[in-house]
C-alpha cells in the first residue's frame, strides 16, 4: 500500500514537472531568438560607414578636380616629366576611388543586404558576384596598383631632384626610395600568397564532392552480344 502511494506521488510530481520543463525550454528558445535577432540586425551599423565612404568619393572628386586644374594650367609650360607626374597623380586618385567603389558595393552586399538591381540597365556584371575571398583579392590588387603608381611617381621625380643636400631645397632621398620599393614588394608578395592560399583552399575544400558513376541496371548486360 505504501509502495503504491509512493508510485502515485512520483507520477503526480512528474506530471507537474512536465509543464515547467516545457516553459523553460520555450523561454530559452525566446531568449535565443531575441539574441540572434539583435545580432543579425546589428549588421545595419555598417550602413552609415559605407555612406561615409560615399562621402569620401566626393572628397576624392574635389582633389581630382584640383589636380586636374593645376595640370591644365601648367601643361603648356611644364616639361614632359611634370606632365607625366600630374597624370600619374590623377590615375592614383582614380584607382583610390575605384577601390572605394569595390569596398562599398561588395562590402554592403556581403555583410549588410542584397541590392535589388534587376531594374538597372547599366548595372556592372561584377557587382553582386564578389564574395569575401574575391573582395580580399581585389583589395590587395588595387593596393598593389596604387603602390606601383606611387613608386613610379617617385622614380619619375628622381631626375628633378639634386643628389647633394642643399638647405631649403628638396633633394633625392635614397632611403625613402628604398623603403618604397620594399613596401611595394611586400604588397606584391602578400597578394600572391593570398591568391595561392585561396586557390589551394578552393581546390580542396570548395569543390563539390565527386559524383559516383552510375551502376548498371539489374538485368542489363554490359558484355557485347555474342556473334552467331
Amino acid at each position: 500500500m505504501r509502495w503504491r502511494r509512493l508510485s502515485e506521488h512520483r507520477a503526480e510530481r512528474n506530471v507537474v514537472n512536465i509543464p515547467d520543463k516545457s516553459r523553460r525550454a520555450e523561454l530559452g528558445a525566446r531568449v535565443e531568438h531575441g539574441v540572434e535577432t539583435v545580432i543579425f540586425a546589428s549588421r545595419w551599423i555598417l550602413a552609415p560607414i559605407y555612406l561615409g565612404l560615399a562621402g569620401g568619393l566626393l572628397i576624392l572628386l574635389l582633389k581630382f578636380l584640383q589636380e586636374f586644374w593645376h595640370l591644365a594650367v601648367i601643361a603648356l609650360k611644364a616639361s614632359e616629366a611634370d606632365v607625366i607626374l600630374g597624370i600619374l597623380s590623377l590615375v592614383d586618385l582614380a584607382m583610390t576611388a575605384s577601390l572605394l567603389i569595390i569596398v562599398m558595393f561588395a562590402g554592403y552586399e556581403n555583410f549588410v543586404s542584397r541590392i535589388a538591381h534587376e531594374g538597372h540597365r547599366d548595372w556592372p556584371t561584377w557587382m553582386g558576384t564578389i564574395d569575401f575571398a574575391a573582395l580580399k583579392l581585389k583589395l590587395l590588387s588595387s593596393i598593389v596598383a596604387i603602390s606601383a603608381i606611387q613608386l613610379l611617381k617617385d622614380f619619375m621625380s628622381i631626375s628633378k631632384l639634386p643628389i647633394a643636400a642643399t638647405p631649403g631645397v628638396p633633394s633625392f632621398d635614397e632611403r625613402r626610395l628604398f623603403w618604397s620599393v620594399v613596401i611595394h614588394v611586400v604588397f606584391v608578395v602578400s597578394s600572391l600568397i593570398l591568391a595561392l592560399s585561396d586557390r589551394v583552399s578552393g581546390d580542396h575544400h570548395g569543390d563539390p564532392p565527386p559524383v559516383p558513376p552510375a551502376e548498371p541496371a539489374v538485368g542489363s548486360s554490359s558484355a557485347p552480344d555474342a556473334k552467331p
